[in-house]
């Protein structure tokens, strides 16, 4: 899937409770899709690679903790805050160019716990990462 074949990307500001922070903005995190269910979001490689110019391990686990996370919130909505207990992520390519589009599909979703699966694939299609978070669910 190319960045361009994805729907424009959101503006948080107009969706109440869902923020990414200061991070995502500062690697150029997009979210063109959220839901607890499904979400997607696309981030470029440059300005997030490592000193041999491929994508750094951890921009992967930046993007699929942040949309496990929003999407996590979006379940706990009015019920909760969801905080993440536990991540991990298994890195089987890199990008050295364009952008890697990020989609996370729900594996659980419960009334204490959600748990998020996040693909992150180049604009060819190959997985790169995956990456896999469990949040917990905090009454308010």
């Amino acid at each position: 899937m190319k960045r361009d074949d994805l729907p424009e990307p959101l503006n948080l500001a107009q969706l109440v409770g869902v923020s990414a922070g200061d991070l995502c903005a500062a690697m150029n995190i997009e979210f063109h899709k959220l839901s607890p269910e499904h979400s997607i979001a696309s981030m470029p490689v440059a300005g997030n690679t490592q000193s041999f110019g491929i994508l750094h391990g951890g921009a992967y686990v930046v993007i699929g903790e942040s949309l496990g996370s929003i999407s996590a919130n979006m379940h706990a909505a009015g019920n909760g805050m969801a905080v993440g207990i536990e991540i991990n992520a298994t890195h089987t390519g890199s990008a050295k160019s364009g952008y890697v589009i990020a989609e996370c599909t729900a594996l659980h979703l419960g009334r204490t716990l959600t748990t998020h699966e996040i693909v992150c694939r180049d604009e060819d299609g190959r997985r790169l990462s995956t990456v896999r978070i469990t949040n917990l669910i905090k009454k308010l």
